[in-house]
């Protein structure tokens, strides 16, 4: 059951009503059924075995950190917790990589599906040992009820792919009584609507275009490639935050306020940027948890010790994503844009004086287009079958040899468009509304809202008819269900 099918919303709907409908005394323990039976329909009963075993581990440590006042033994608590989640998350993701390697030595076939065996765990799992290490540090107190508990690390709409929440924010709202409002409802649905519409008309759309490009490296080369990577950059962020923008609106709709992962991110004018955009809820986690403690123990090194924490950790965080090459060079490039930037920023007012970039009539424009390029180029690397089709795509991606002696309407046509005009013609011109939509920085649900009734329905009715009209027929499950 996605997000994006109609079982889910069915599912909503009921969950919603009888929410409603129950005093508040029984309404955590809807939502927690709720959760599990959502995690179910995934038909893999070993998840919600790893569900229940992080969450009573995690449980147990935080409360024998708390009883203890001794630093040692609250220390063995943490490392314990901890590394069990760890252990149990590098298993899950790691299993597949491993029985496939070897399958292939014994000369074996491959039965684990290395996309569901790990379905949700990562989010459930960092959420766990931020609880913990926030107990550790006495910056949140252990959460008793194992219900309350068990509904923080398993609400279904943030389950499968997150945001991370800490337990300062959600645990507190798990426990308010509901009370109806009318705003808060239809923010709720409009966004989850927005979200929609993000992922099915825009997303989906674009899948099919970035695969071909991608899944076929060696027949392009020149303007395809780089059209490709570009709609791969925008098909995975249209894919995640329609994502995030359902999740939200579906915790609104029961008065849970789940955390922004998304915030304009392709309008970052740096890298360190971007990250405090891009997926923010994982970002604030590898900083916490694993950026600063690591600059903490390498600060005698200073700015080298700075640099190499940030290409370890993006490291790591390309780790996560799964065993890949690929997606570890996709963290190093990133780990080592940031670690760069530390030698480059005391002399970048220097260096913008000397451009004459230091002028107020300069915009940040030039500055977005470099961060935006440098980031779709990682992406070569993350979406790549493999690391020689990267390398493949990196070499021929500036090759314009095949353009001399054509046209203007042969290129479009089959170097952009592939051949399939009017449906990649509907992309651009979906991607350009989006785009200039996602532009207006101060851009709010409240224009809507402020529009007369007869406005208003019409817009609503008009996202409607256009999710049914341009949704892809085809079903693409979100990208980040892997991770």
């Amino acid at each position: 059951m996605t997000f994006n099918s109609l079982s889910y919303f069915i599912f909503l709907l009921v969950i919603y009503l009888l929410f409603y409908l129950i005093s508040d005394r029984r309404r955590w323990l809807l939502l927690l059924i709720a959760s599990y039976g959502f995690y179910a329909t995934l038909r893999a009963p070993y998840l919600l075995a790893v569900l229940l075993m992080v969450t009573a581990i995690s449980y147990a440590c935080g409360l024998r950190m708390t009883s203890n006042q001794d630093e040692a033994i609250r220390k063995r608590w943490l490392w314990i917790g901890t590394s069990t989640c760890v252990a149990i998350l590098a298993l899950l993701k790691y299993l597949p990589f491993l029985e496939a390697k070897t399958n292939t030595i014994l000369g074996l076939k491959s039965t684990t599906s290395s996309t569901l065996i790990s379905i949700g765990v990562s989010y459930f799992t960092f959420q766990a040992i931020s609880y913990l290490s926030d107990i550790y540090l006495e910056i949140e107190e252990p959460e008793r009820h194992f219900g309350i508990y068990a509904l923080y690390m398993a609400f279904f709409p943030k389950l499968l792919q997150g945001p991370i929440e800490r337990a300062g924010d959600l645990l507190p709202q798990l426990k308010q009584p509901y009370k109806f409002d009318y705003d808060t409802m239809r923010s709720g649905m409009l966004l989850f609507t927005w979200g929609l519409f993000k992922k099915v008309v825009v997303a989906d759309r674009l899948a099919p275009y970035a695969d071909q490009i991608y899944n076929n490296v060696h027949d392009y080369k020149g303007l395809p490639l780089i059209v490709g990577t570009y709609a791969y950059a925008l098909q995975i962020y249209f894919d995640f935050s329609g994502y995030t923008d359902m999740a939200r609106g579906a915790g609104s709709i029961f008065g849970i306020s789940l955390s922004e992962n998304f915030r304009s991110p392709y309008l970052a004018t740096s890298i360190a940027e971007f990250w405090r955009r891009w997926h923010i809820s994982f970002s604030r986690w590898i900083l916490d948890y694993i950026f600063r403690p690591l600059q903490m123990t390498w600060r005698k090194w200073g700015q080298k010790g700075t640099a190499a924490a940030l290409i370890l950790t993006f490291a790591i965080s390309g780790i996560w994503h799964g065993a890949s090459s690929g997606f570890v060079i996709w963290g190093l490039l990133h780990g080592i844009y940031l670690a760069a930037s530390t030698y480059y920023r005391p002399y970048q007012k220097s260096i913008y004086k000397w451009l004459r970039l230091d002028k107020k009539q300069w915009p940040d424009w030039w500055k977005v287009f470099i961060t935006f390029n440098l980031t779709s180029f990682a992406w070569i690397y993350f979406r790549a079958i493999s690391v020689n089709d990267a390398l493949y795509v990196t070499n021929n991606i500036l090759s314009f040899k095949n353009l001399i002696n054509r046209s203007i309407s042969d290129i479009i046509a089959k170097d952009i468009l592939l051949e399939k005009g009017g449906i990649n013609a509907f992309i651009i011109v979906s991607l350009l509304i989006m785009l200039s939509i996602i532009h207006q920085r101060g851009w709010k649900q409240s224009t809507l809202y402020n529009l007369n009734t007869t406005m208003r329905w019409f817009c609503y009715l008009l996202i409607l008819l256009l999710l049914s009209l341009f949704s892809y027929p085809s079903t693409y499950n979100f990208i980040y269900y892997q991770f």
